[in-house]
């Protein structure tokens, strides 16, 4: 059983949030701390001042209410956190940082652009310092 496990959830995939879940509740017991983290993708400056005004905030919040709502479905103990930077970066970062021994991380079926530039969960799976379960 793992003692921290970290579950990245893409808010353009929000639907498999409570899979992932149960998914990280099965490789846990009641002590388990589960972090859901979503990295929020760093906009060029010069972007950004044409977007109106507090819509990075509102995207956040967003993102912790939508996560919240997944925490909320599970029974051990789970925390929420939205980061900025780059996807699997700082993904991997937060897994150094919390001691995760797991990173359950979803994965879409790969497109051309993927065997070419490589997907975020193939990133993590070659970078990553603990195990990874990669869901489809």
């Amino acid at each position: 059983m793992y003692k921290t496990i970290l579950v990245p959830i893409d808010m353009a995939h929000i639907e498999k949030g409570n899979a992932m879940i149960d998914i990280a509740t099965a490789q846990g017991n009641k002590d388990t701390q589960i972090i859901l983290l979503n990295v929020v993708e760093e906009i060029p400056a010069w972007v950004a001042s044409q977007l109106p005004s507090g819509m990075l905030d509102e995207s956040r919040q967003y993102a912790v209410e939508k996560l919240k709502v997944i925490a909320d479905t599970a029974n051990i103990n789970v925390d929420v956190e939205v980061r900025s930077g780059h996807p699997y970066k700082t993904i991997l970062e937060v897994a150094d940082k919390s001691g995760a021994e797991l990173i359950i991380v979803a994965s879409h079926q790969p497109g051309l652009e993927d065997y070419f530039l490589g997907s975020t969960a193939a990133k993590i799976v070659r970078h990553a310092k603990c195990s990874v379960l990669v869901v489809r």
